[in-house]
């Protein structure tokens, strides 16, 4: 299902379900999310004293997003960053509750990867794959596409990458996200699969050998069977480009589908908003990734 796009006058809810959030960058955002048109009703672990890593308890980041999207003025529940902490509060979510409650907007990215697909799996909802606003990160283009990912969903229906690192066409439903999250997120209830899809990867701060080891987890394990192509993000402080390219060739090529590299989202600035759950067309030859449809009615 897709949820409804935002409109002027709708209650975007900020949430904190991992790390402690920022307070200079939280302030600096909040009155460019008002500049949309929307209330923004900050969630209390967003602003609350940090626990060690995290924004707050298990139980208080679980109530704070079950809150947020169970309340019936709220129209979209955006994270206001990522770190670590997602996983830990996801069982102790009421998704019949949240399924009753009716479809909604989630966006963000990094550890929130757990939370699209825990969205993916207990909601059947498509999600947005998107810049956070408190980040360094949250420039003007990252601003100008989650708005109009949000608003306008319907001219965000080609994205522009760099070049094949295995050629080819290929067509399937968007998934994946943050490479850690994926590989750590095998044996839980939320796993699901790459099958009939083209998947996204990318991540922040791991040497090439960890790469090497998720990657060859989600392999082993057989996340990878039956995937249709793969678009690569940004590797952010993760050491030698050329490393990286080498392993992402030797591990992804035998899989035998197109592959594109150097595609601009994740820990990056200026990165776009991706719609996860969608209907995609991947040419990897002239780096596009065209949408079927928006993620968002």
């Amino acid at each position: 299902m897709r949820p409804s796009r935002l409109r002027a006058g709708d209650t975007l809810a900020l949430v904190a379900p991992a790390g402690p959030v920022p307070a200079d960058l939280l302030e600096k955002a909040l009155p460019v999310l008002r500049g949309w048109g929307v209330e923004v009703r900050v969630g209390p672990c967003v602003r609350a004293t940090p626990q060690g890593y995290l924004s707050g308890s298990d139980a208080e980041r679980a109530a704070e997003f079950t809150e947020a999207w169970l309340d019936p003025g709220v129209r979209g529940v955006l994270a206001a960053r990522g770190g670590y902490g997602v996983q830990r509060m996801l069982d102790l979510v009421d998704w019949a509750a949240l399924k009753e409650a009716g479809p909604k907007v989630l966006a963000g990215s990094s550890d929130i990867t757990a939370l699209h697909r825990a969205v993916d799996v207990h909601l059947g909802l498509s999600t947005l794959f998107s810049p956070m606003p408190a980040s360094v990160l949250f420039d003007d283009f990252a601003v100008e596409h989650l708005r109009r990912a949000l608003f306008e969903p319907e001219r965000n229906l080609v994205v522009r990458g760099a070049s094949p690192l295995v050629p080819g066409r290929a067509s399937g439903v968007l998934t994946g996200g943050n490479l850690s999250l994926l590989a750590a997120g095998i044996g839980t209830p939320e796993q699901g699969s790459a099958r009939d899809a083209v998947v996204l990867l990318e991540d922040v701060t791991e040497s090439v050998y960890r790469l090497d080891r998720m990657l060859t987890q989600l392999l082993r394990s057989g996340w990878f069977a039956g995937v249709r192509g793969i678009v690569l993000g940004s590797w952010a402080a993760c050491g030698d480009p050329a490393e990286i390219r080498a392993l992402l060739l030797e591990r992804l090529g035998p899989l035998g589908v197109p592959v594109v590299e150097e595609f601009g989202f994740g820990h990056v600035a200026s990165s776009p908003t991706l719609p996860l759950g969608v209907p995609v067309v991947l040419d990897a030859d002239l780096g596009t990734l065209t949408f079927d449809a928006p993620a968002l009615t």
